[in-house]
């Protein structure tokens, strides 16, 4: 398929991008270069192809899914300006 002058200033006015009327010609010389490519990229056999999610075979690193408490909690609360048995201790807003 190719894109003439007409097509690539309606694509552009679509875009909303600005393009002289110098600049046309080129830019439909480059979106017809594009949809080759993708014809291009159409023929070729992807049935038995599984996707991927990297182009490098990796694993996530994995963790055993075990609750604690974290061991944290004097660090954390050291950072409140107000605690309480325990808890951070906030003022009452609602009465």
């Amino acid at each position: 398929m190719s894109i003439d002058v007409t097509t690539a200033r309606r694509v552009a006015k679509l875009a909303r991008i600005a393009v002289d009327e110098e600049g046309l010609p080129k830019l439909a010389k480059e979106l017809s270069g594009i949809l080759s490519f993708m014809e291009q990229l159409n023929e070729v056999d992807v049935d038995n192809v599984e996707p991927m999610t990297s182009v490098t075979p990796m694993e996530l690193k994995r963790r055993v899914d075990e609750v604690t408490d974290g061991g944290q909690a004097s660090a954390i609360l050291a950072n409140a300006p107000n605690t309480k048995e325990g808890f951070f201790a906030v003022p009452k807003v609602i009465e």
